[in-house]
């Protein structure tokens, strides 16, 4: 991942937006900052820096996990938040594997549907009732 990643320069290819379509990087730009502005949303900053970071981590983009860190730090977020926030990541992305695959068994026709009278699944974040 490194071998593509450079903070400085990959900046430098705006200007490809800024040539090619500057209404879409405008708008953009304006819905990013609305976003993330400091003052007037329900969610305070810190907590919208901390779910990008989860959001970054579950999407696997490094400049958002770059990005993100730093402005979750920035708005108060301390290592043990950042951490919590990367579990939770880790625990969706997971959870989200658990839940998909059971879809191999439905779509593959090996499996037979639960019978209706099978109690339901548990409430909850454990791997049997997270239900993403």
């Amino acid at each position: 991942m490194s071998d593509y990643f450079d903070r400085t320069a990959d900046k430098t290819y705006t200007r490809v937006y800024k040539q090619q379509t500057p209404d879409i990087l405008e708008k953009f730009a304006a819905f990013d900052d609305a976003v993330f502005q400091a003052e007037g949303r329900d969610i305070p900053l810190k907590y919208r820096e901390l779910i990008a970071l989860a959001v970054g981590i579950t999407t696997q983009c490094v400049y958002c996990i770059d990005a993100h860190s730093q402005n979750a730090v920035k708005a108060g977020a301390s290592e043990a938040e950042l951490a919590e926030a990367a579990w939770v990541a880790t625990a969706i992305r997971a959870g989200g594997g658990y839940a998909h695959g059971r879809l191999a068994f439905k779509l593959s026709g090996a499996a037979e549907p639960a019978e209706p009278a099978e109690p339901a699944e548990p409430a909850g974040h454990g791997a049997a009732g997270h239900t993403h």
